[in-house]
This record gives C-alpha cells, structure tokens and sequence, in this order.
C-alpha cells in the first residue's frame, strides 16, 4: 500500500506520508493517512517511529481541513487486530466525518 503500487486517488501527500479516499467509506468523509514507512500495525510502534506519527497525525489535520470537516468535527482512529477490524497489515489512521458520528465499540 505504500508503495504506490494500486492506483488511487491522492487526498495529499509529503515525504511522510500520504492520505487516500477509502474504498469502503464508514462516513460521508472517510480518508486514510498512510506512512510510507512500514509499520506493521500500531503494536510495532516504537520511540523511533515518533517523527513519522507525528506527520500522521499533521497530515490528518491538513486533510480535515481539505475535506470540511475540521471546523464541525472528526474522528481518528487505529484499527489494531482482527478484532478491531483490521484488513491490512500496515499502520494506517481513519480519519472519518461528515455526519454526526455515534459512539462505537
């Protein structure tokens, strides 16, 4: 996925990291924020991953102001797990709005 190898719409990108439309949006606005560093999931986080969360979460906040959502609100969330829901076996951050969003789990 990092490697740019399937074609996809780029919502913004830097040498961090780069944001993507899901293909199987949750919400009215539902982008990836992908590091191009291979993380596998959010249990691999170590203390040297620190400037590429950092961009992360940066970047998240860029995209929420591209896609309106950054005045009324969004969430960001890490899927860690089958049992959270996660599909693909590399660090990626949810960024989801455009509605109210209830609460989950």
């Amino acid at each position: 996925m990092s490697r740019g190898d399937i074609p996809v719409e780029k919502v913004v990108e830097n040498e961090k990291v780069f944001a993507i439309r899901d293909i199987n949006p949750r919400a009215p606005i539902h982008t990836l924020v992908i590091p191009r560093e291979h993380i596998v999931s959010a249990r691999e986080i170590e203390w040297s991953h620190a400037e590429t969360l950092a961009s992360l979460f940066v970047t998240a906040k860029e995209v929420a102001r591209i896609e309106g959502v950054f005045e009324p609100g969004y969430r960001l969330a890490f899927n860690v797990g089958d049992a959270a829901g996660m599909t693909i076996d590399h660090l990626h951050l949810h960024l989801l709005g455009g509605r109210k969003l209830g609460p989950e789990g």
